[in-house]
């Protein structure tokens, strides 16, 4: 590679009009002085640092400065909101993955804000690798997004983490603009906005229901594929990412030129003063480039073969050479895989998350298909870099670290393998708890195992039932009005013939496909709503709740909306068509959860008593009274299970050694058709009960009961009894 070399002076006196500037920190630093610009090209000749004014003309500065592949360069009197970004020249050689296009005007990819869009004109993306004289042809306008030059500063007025306990931990998974784009009581030009999302009509409405984390589907900017575009609809949900640093400008009221970022900073103000924490979803698994013929937005630019990884290498059979592969090595369906384990991707990952938790101040992090970044090579790998990293480093390994535990590969699946501090959305339990409600168990032994925190899975490496995040929904797949009304998926809409999304729904129509007058159905499947809304409340491990279906939020049987920026994603807040019978269980359960340190305990049960003469501190009930044998567990035709928990004591001590004391809890689930007389066992320590949580109607809240009499517990519900 040619010498880079800031050139000859003409005269003496002369000025530089780009200053030297730093290799570091990477991206725009801005300061009253001057801001410095740096970005990693490791294998250019040469880079431009491209400055826009309000009317859109841009003013190309060469960068002159390189070192340990970084191009810098530092400008004086750059207003914050100033556009920007870069174009670089290098070799053009796609078969070696080098793509350098001086004619692309590329994001920077530590920018603190994205302004502008990309253009959904097919001809404007991509390349013809076959064709290398396409490389020194002007693009007319492959997108209009510009890198936004920021001011950090913000009162964050004392505010600072809330570290909650994983098990004190109640997540809402939710969509920043669906959460009010439909919201009469939020301001109207603040709908869909991160403002819309901290105004009081939202923020009370959350700390009412007794969630304690709100989980941000992507807001770290991303725009829609190109197919996508150009079939008039775009990607919602937002796993497109290419601006990892900069908050998704689609959803600031305050504008695009840097005011997301502030706006962003005030929602998690707002929301950490009502003792919310803040979670975001992230996706470093894949970009907004796609595959090796979609855009060229950024990375693609700057470092295409240090930053996405290629299949494997052949040898060549006389020298036994490893053969470079230009082909994407694709484990997440979305064209691409960041090469997690490479230095600068994983410098730009571990950057971002810093970025986000010490500036931004979140909580945690929610990894979509953290599997492919798990990867030594090709191979899933338990001690790969960005695992390692992250468990050592100072400020990421004390926030909440999630894990979806998966990708689109064969052997990405990682469900109870991850290692700590990690936790994991648990689909195994999203399974057993659909069949169980459906009655499509052959046994109910794996649902208890489920209930009590799947020990399965996490008992076996040292890990406690709070590294199971439980869920009967996500963002992808039914809501849960939908899981009780549909059989099919319903996608049409979708643009693909209702080949997208899942088949393997587990859900149950109860009898007709669809929405209906009828009301006697209607009631069955609410209450089979509120069924697993209070199962999921009240099991062992960390509850997430996709946001409405508390309320019966329904997508017309989409199981996969992902493209869908409309009403169907929307949350609709009239009260006309709402389930609020299932949001008054789900209040109520969450509050027991809450004011109960026996439903959401840190160590596992043990079935043996946590004092001399005492209970079981959990015992599983037969309806007959008796214990659960062995054969009960893998009766098909029993569908009710007692769970008793002793809260007199708790196994663990408090905080200063003291005993724990709570109520103890008996807990009936009844999946069947038909109503169940079940038998209160006399015993030695509880005596009486009464009804706190009951889907039942004829057994309301408050009835009484007493040990050894007998109780008909009605089809298909939840009934739980306080002693």
């Amino acid at each position: 590679m040619e010498t880079v070399s800031p050139g000859i002076w003409t005269h003496l006196g002369q000025r530089a009009l780009v200053w030297p500037g730093k290799n570091w920190p990477l991206g725009a630093t801005w300061s009253p002085q001057s801001t410095n610009f740096a970005v990693h090209a490791p294998n250019a000749t040469a880079c431009w640092l491209c400055v826009f004014d309000d009317e859109g003309a841009e003013t190309r500065h060469q960068l002159t400065e390189r070192s340990l592949g970084i191009w810098h360069g530092a400008l004086p009197d750059i207003a914050p909101g100033t556009r920007y970004g870069y174009r670089v020249d290098g070799p053009w050689d796609p078969a070696q993955g080098f793509r350098f296009n001086p004619h692309k005007l590329l994001l920077d990819p530590y920018a603190l804000a994205t302004s502008g869009t990309i253009d959904p004109a097919p001809a404007l993306f991509g390349y013809d690798q076959d064709d290398p004289t396409v490389r020194d042809e002007q693009d007319s306008a492959p997108h209009t997004g510009r890198s936004v030059v920021v001011d950090p500063s913000f009162d964050w007025e004392g505010d600072a983490p809330m570290r909650r306990r994983w098990r004190d931990t109640v997540i809402y998974e939710a969509h920043v603009k669906g959460m009010t784009k439909l919201h009469d009581r939020v301001p109207e030009e603040l709908r869909g906005t991160y403002a819309g999302l901290a105004t009081p009509a939202v923020v009370d409405y959350l700390h009412d229901l007794g969630v304690t984390a709100v989980e941000l589907l992507p807001v770290q900017q991303f725009f829609s594929e190109p197919a996508l575009l150009q079939r008039g609809t775009v990607n919602y949900w937002g796993y497109n990412t290419i601006g990892y640093f900069a908050p998704h400008a689609g959803y600031s009221s305050s504008g695009d030129r840097g005011g997301q970022v502030a706006e962003f900073k005030h929602l998690v103000k707002t929301l950490h003063a009502a003792g919310l924490e803040v979670i975001l979803d992230v996706v470093y698994n894949h970009t907004a480039e796609g595959g090796a013929l979609g855009p060229t937005l950024s990375f693609r630019g700057l470092d295409d073969r240090g930053f996405y990884k290629r299949v494997k290498p052949q040898r060549d059979a006389e020298s036994g050479l490893e053969i470079f592969d230009d082909t994407y090595w694709d484990v997440t369906g979305c064209g691409n895989t960041v090469a997690a384990g490479e230095p600068q991707a994983l410098r730009l990952i571990l950057d971002s998350l810093r970025y986000w938790v010490t500036e931004m101040h979140v909580d945690g992090f929610r990894f979509d298909l953290m599997s492919a970044l798990t990867r030594t090579g090709y191979d899933i790998d338990m001690n790969s870099r960005l695992l390692l990293a992250i468990g050592q480093d100072p400020v990421l390994r004390h926030v909440k670290l999630i894990a979806e535990p998966w990708d689109a590969s064969m052997d990405g699946y990682l469900v109870g393998r991850m290692p700590p501090p990690w936790v994991e959305w648990n689909d195994q339990y999203r399974d057993e708890i659909r069949d169980f409600w459906r009655n499509h168990t052959s046994g109910i032994r794996t649902v208890a195992t489920r209930l009590a925190g799947s020990s399965d899975l996490y008992a076996d490496d040292g890990r406690s039932a709070y590294n199971s995040v439980n869920f009967i929904t996500a963002h992808d797949g039914f809501t849960l009005r939908d899981l009780v009304s549909y059989e099919h998926k319903h996608n049409e809409a979708n643009g693909e013939d209702n080949r997208d999304g899942t088949d393997n729904n587990r859900s149950w129509n109860h009898g007709l496909e669809g929405e209906t007058d009828d009301d006697a159905l209607v009631a069955v499947r609410r209450r089979q709503a509120a069924n697993m809304m209070a199962t999921l409340c009240l099991s062992n491990g960390v509850p997430m709740i996709t946001a409405g279906d508390e309320r019966g939020r329904t997508q017309g049987g989409n199981n996969n909306a992902y493209c869908q920026d409309n009403e169907t994603s929307w949350i609709d807040w009239r009260p006309d068509d709402a389930w609020l019978d299932v949001y008054e269980i789900t209040k109520l359960a969450l509050r027991l959860r809450r004011e109960h340190p026996a439903l959401r305990q840190r160590h596992w049960f043990e079935g043996r008593p946590t004092i001399r003469g005492g209970p079981k501190d959990l015992a599983w009930l037969h309806p007959s009274g008796r214990e659960m044998t062995g054969d009960d567990w893998y009766d098909p035709e029993l569908r009710t299970v007692g769970m008793f928990v002793s809260g007199a004591p708790l196994r663990e001590p408090g905080p200063r050694g003291e005993q724990l004391v709570d109520t103890s809890f008996m807990l009936w689930f009844n999946s069947g058709w038909l109503p169940q007389r079940v038998e209160l066992p006399e015993n030695d320590w509880v005596q009486e009960g009464v009804v706190v949580l009951s889907t039942d109607v004829n057994l309301p809240v408050g009835t009484r009961v007493q040990a050894g009499e007998r109780i008909a517990i009605g089809r298909r519900t939840v009934v739980v009894l306080e002693a």
